[in-house]
């Protein structure tokens, strides 16, 4: 792993404190301009913690975290805005748990899924937010959960860190 430079340490003491997510949006596009990978994650990471309005370490927090993460991958590689309407309207209709465990149960993981571990973001998946809150899910889904995850070459325990502590679903 390639050593920070003064300027990253720098940027990264003041990602952890930023709510704005305009100035952090700021800071992933200088960061990727600059090739600083550390940076432009940080920041990234922030941005998705920062947008969800739900108490973080529950699983609505997580399940939004997710969803702005995906939109704003998605925004970025398109340039303008894009929404998730589909599960958006679940949610508001069945609630995010349910929606996880629909989504989780289905046969195909859902575009999502493949978008966020192609771009490297595994623990932004509902796959994930059900191994980060066994509480919340019943066993079947956690399987289905930890199979998708294993098919898809990502390590279910690798998730279990996070929930210690974190599990008010």
């Amino acid at each position: 792993m390639q050593e920070l430079t003064k300027i990253e340490r720098a940027a990264l003491a003041i990602i952890e404190t930023l709510e704005d997510a305009q100035r952090l949006r700021t800071y992933i596009a200088n960061a990727r301009r600059e090739g600083s990978a550390a940076v432009e994650r940080a920041a990234f990471a922030r941005l998705c913690l920062v947008q969800p309005e739900a108490n973080p370490g529950t699983v609505e927090h997580d399940v939004w975290q997710s969803i702005y993460a995906l939109e704003e991958m998605l925004r970025d590689e398109r340039g303008k805005t894009v929404r998730l309407s589909r599960t958006r309207q679940k949610i508001a209709r069945d609630g995010e748990a349910k929606t996880v465990s629909d989504l989780t149960m289905k046969p195909d993981p859902s575009a999502g899924f493949f978008d966020l571990v192609e771009r490297g973001y595994p623990e932004l998946t509902f796959e994930a937010v059900v191994i980060r809150h066994p509480k919340t899910f019943d066993q079947v889904v956690q399987v289905a959960a930890r199979d998708r995850l294993s098919k898809a070459n990502v390590h279910p325990d690798d998730f279990l860190h996070s929930a210690e502590g974190t599990q008010h679903g």
